[in-house]
This record gives structure tokens, C-alpha cells and sequence, in this order.
């Protein structure tokens, strides 16, 4: 689910008096969507509960971010957190954003072909 998306829903969930945080690597998306409470990790996308299997490092970001509970007393307050993808190599911020990163979007025609054959498989597999 994208940043936006969960930044929306997390004021609708806070506005039925529900904490909640949302955890974020996009730091202007959430910064414009306003959550009622938020922790930045400035790692690459999909990653903001940590490396994949360092589990030191995801329990220590976990942590730190449902600390954000306890400290944080203003909404839309985004807590930066203090951790480094790797200090030695930031390449991965040149990459996450940029032009040629994600793959190439098919044509409408061909994502279109794509579609049916996937709700052909699901109804297929669905029966009923």
C-alpha cells in the first residue's frame, strides 16, 4: 500500500479513536498527507521495518518507532529515525526514485491483454 494511501486512512482510523503510526521512507508523501503521527527511516522503499533478515535491526526500528506513542504530542509530527541503510553507500537514494528504477509500464493495449488473462486464471481457479 503506498504512502499516501496509509497516511489517509490513518487519519480516518486516529478520527474513530484509534492510535496509530505510520512508518514511513517517503518523507515529503507523508509530510503532505498529514498523518496524525509518524517515524521517517531513510531506507529504501518497502523497507521501513529494516533489512531483510537483521533481525537486531528491525527489532531496534521497532522499537524506536512504537516509542513514537509515548513521545510524540502533536499531530502530524514526523519523528526522523537515527539509522543508516549503509553508511558507506547512498547510491540506493539516487536509484529509488529515478527514471528507469521501477520497470517499464506496458503499453494500455497490452496491460489490458495482461488484466484478462489474470481474471481469466483467477476465474478459473475461483469456480462458482
Amino acid at each position: 500500500m503506498c504512502h499516501q494511501s496509509v497516511g489517509l486512512i490513518a487519519r480516518a482510523v486516529e478520527a474513530a479513536g484509534i492510535p496509530t503510526l505510520c512508518m514511513t521512507s517517503a518523507y515529503d508523501i507523508t509530510q503532505a498527507v498529514n498523518p496524525p503521527r509518524a517515524v521517517f527511516l531513510n531506507y529504501p522503499l518497502g523497507h521501513q521495518t529494516g533489512k531483510p533478515d537483521d533481525r537486531e535491526n528491525q527489532r531496534a526500528i521497532v522499537g524506536v518507532a512504537l516509542s513514537a506513542f509515548e513521545t510524540i504530542s502533536r499531530p502530524g509530527t514526523i519523528v526522523e529515525l537515527p539509522y543508516v541503510w549503509d553508511p558507506n553507500d547512498r547510491r540506493w537514494e539516487e536509484s529509488d526514485y529515478t527514471r528507469g528504477f521501477m520497470p517499464r509500464r506496458p503499453e494500455k493495449e497490452e496491460a489490458d491483454r495482461i488484466e484478462e488473462e489474470r481474471r481469466r486464471r483467477f476465474a478459473a481457479s475461483n469456480p462458482g
